[in-house]
């Protein structure tokens, strides 16, 4: 029986479909437009179709040029399709990015509390998993910024996943593009990109142990200072900017 797919629609599937079984992950690179058209027997162009499709859902980045770094990394694996919707609302949309950071303190303190107060003491959740695997590919020294900052973006929405919270999850899936865009702005600013990501390393690691060695208020304080941190080295703090403070709990 014939296939009535266009051809992008199998490039797609076929990504999609080696995302989710773990074949790919992030901080895997795709194969050459080149080698993906022969071995599906498709043209580039449809090639091309299928990963800007895969960009704009915030499931690769991609880089132009010839050389290590050129072409699409894998940055986070499917998720639902409210996430995807909301995703393409927020591009379609700028927010500023005092709003975002205000947000992301809101939500992500909560996700962190969440998460450490149902953990268990003796180490990581299969929950955590994600998140555990999205740190190892940010320990590669081979990463350009780029890749790195869209990792990062990506660990965070991890973390919203693994607290089971459907409406959080989608509200981070959503603002995932605006909060890569708005860190990755804020890059030249920083004064030395190699001391930056050697504290986001430890900073993450940091997150992580909090919330595995179930202290609440440790969580909700190291991604609180994480976030910030960023902001403020980043110089996208200005005169008209809210003051960023640490939600209160009840």
């Amino acid at each position: 029986m014939a296939d009535t797919r266009r051809a992008w629609e199998v490039v797609l599937e076929t990504i999609e479909t080696e995302l989710l079984s773990g074949r790919l992950k992030p901080g895997d690179h795709l194969p050459p437009e080149r080698t993906l058209a022969a071995d599906l027997r498709v043209g580039r162009s449809s090639v091309r179709e299928a990963i800007r499709v895969l960009e704009v859902l915030g499931l690769v980045r991609t880089a132009t040029g010839s050389g290590p770094h050129s072409g699409a990394i894998i940055v986070a694996t499917p998720s639902g399709g409210m996430s995807a919707l909301m995703r393409l609302q927020v591009a379609a949309q700028g927010f500023p990015v005092a709003d975002v950071v205000r947000t992301r303190l809101l939500l992500e303190t909560a996700v962190a509390a969440d998460l450490a107060e149902r953990a268990d003491a003796s180490g990581a959740s299969a929950e955590l998993e994600a998140a555990t695997q999205l740190l190892d590919a940010m320990d590669s020294p081979s990463l350009t910024q780029p890749e790195f900052l869209a990792l990062d973006a990506q660990f965070h929405v991890a973390l919203a996943e693994a607290s089971e919270n459907q409406v959080v999850t989608a509200m981070m899936a959503g603002l995932r593009n605006s909060i890569e865009g708005y860190v990755l702005a804020g890059a030249p600013a920083l004064p030395d990109w190699d001391a930056t990501v050697t504290r986001l390393r430890h900073e993450h690691r940091g997150i992580l142990s909090a919330i595995e060695a179930a202290d609440v208020a440790l969580a909700r304080t190291r991604i609180h200072d994480h976030i910030t941190g960023y902001y403020a080295e980043s110089h996208l703090t200005g005169p008209s900017a809210h003051p960023l403070s640490l939600p209160e709990t009840t």
